[in-house]
């Protein structure tokens, strides 16, 4: 019997990222409805962009909205890696070339444009706002039952974390808790009215304990991004954004970086809400046995793989997720909708999430061990590791980047 204030739902997803609405615009091409829970009361865009990589641009083909990101952003030429002690460039990669016979992709999207994307192909109605999910309960058929913050509840026969690296979900599931790396990253946006004169490539620069990098995204934005280990004699310079910003500018005036690049941080938007952000990951040992799925719950994105930034392919997995899970799950419900339902379908929604699962766990078992050792590796300070990065380390890590996005998750149907 349904109670006032309770509705039932086939399939609720916890969160409107990246993840969340990958997946719910996946079902929906497949015919299958859903609902997607965000406890802000519209879409947020934390971080400002993201890496862009052809394992991601792949994933967007998929869900249909791959060209339209495309015209919406500029292609980058190359990957220039350099030692901010120097100046000295490493190593430069050229994105000109082609990687599994496809043009070689990379841009810098706008989070907050792909999300508006992502949620312009779903039907109206499909994203909640305002919805905080507060605990989670389970029936002796094992039907979750979603205890909202507003007292509300949604009876759902399959729960889909995409809730971020605080996930309710995860910890649902017994997910062991992120980790902090020792390192904190702070982001902007430079928006230039007239255009800027920036070139289209990707520059990263490494040494004196930082690393820091830019890219253009369109004509009028250029993203970049500063990572660091933070130290008491920081004295709370990420307590707000002008602070943050002129502790980056004067790391960066005391390196060898273009001017160029002071002048976009010195005119860039800083997040007051977040001026810096811890950078933590899930241990990848815990990923060897941890229960991604457990009857009819999963998680993806950041509730399943948080990694630190090095890679840059946080955003561009929780897009890879998002295919296999509608992929997996909606195959799942499809394949039974002639037959009856009850015992059957929870089986079928079981085994696809299971399915999804075991196609997830070892490329994030990859990804995030790999971004947090590469990561090490740019940004130490130890002698003998900076003498082996600037004579060997940087063009092996540079193309490892390159390497790690070669990568196919699949379309919706197969």
């Amino acid at each position: 019997m349904q109670r006032q204030g309770e509705s039932d739902e086939d399939i609720v997803i916890v969160g409107a990222g990246l993840a969340g609405l990958a997946v719910a615009l996946g079902l929906h091409r497949k015919g299958v409805r859903s609902v997607v829970l965000e406890s802000s009361p519209a879409l947020r865009a934390s971080g400002f962009a993201f890496a862009t990589w052809p394992n991601a641009f792949r994933a967007l083909d998929a869900l249909g909205v791959g060209d339209k990101i495309r015209k919406l952003h500029v292609q980058a030429e190359a990957l220039r890696v350099a030692s901010s002690s120097t100046g000295a460039v490493a190593r430069e990669l050229d994105f000109s070339g082609k990687q599994g016979g496809a043009p070689f992709e990379f841009r810098c999207v706008r989070r907050d444009v792909l999300l508006q994307v992502l949620e312009a192909e779903l039907p109206r109605g499909t994203i909640r706002y305002s919805s905080k999910i507060v605990s989670i309960d389970q029936q002796h058929d094992e039907t979750k039952i979603i205890h909202l913050a507003d007292g509300s509840t949604l009876r759902a026969k399959a729960l889909i974390g995409c809730d971020g690296i605080n996930s309710v979900v995860s910890k649902w599931l017994g997910l062991a808790k992120p980790s902090y790396s020792g390192r904190s990253a702070t982001r902007g946006l430079a928006h230039y009215p007239d255009g800027h004169s920036v070139q289209s490539k990707f520059l990263q620069f490494f040494g004196h304990g930082f690393r820091f990098g830019y890219v253009p995204c369109n004509a009028n934005d250029v993203y970049w991004f500063y990572t660091w280990s933070p130290s008491p004699d920081d004295d709370g310079v990420d307590k707000s954004g002008a602070k943050m910003k002129q502790y980056v500018l004067t790391k960066l005036r005391s390196s060898k970086v273009p001017p160029e690049a002071l002048e976009l941080v010195q005119s860039s938007e800083i997040s007051e809400d977040a001026p810096a952000a811890p950078l933590r990951f899930r241990s990848p040992f815990s990923l060897l046995f941890a229960k991604i799925s457990k009857g009819n719950v999963c998680v993806a994105g950041d509730a399943l793989h948080p990694m630190t930034p090095d890679l840059g392919q946080g955003g561009c997995a929780a897009l890879e997720d998002g295919v296999v899970l509608a992929r997996c799950l909606g195959e799942a419900i499809l394949g039974g909708r002639d037959s009856a339902g009850g015992v059957a379908e929870k089986k079928r929604i079981e085994s696809g999430l299971r399915k999804y699962a075991g196609i997830r766990r070892w490329r994030s078992i990859e990804l995030v061990g790999t971004a947090y050792v590469v990561g090490f590796l740019q940004q130490s300070s130890n002698t003998i590791v900076s003498f082996l990065r600037q004579k060997f380390l940087s063009g092996m890590l540079a193309r490892r980047l390159v390497k790690m996005s070669n990568y196919d998750c699949g379309t919706l149907s197969r």
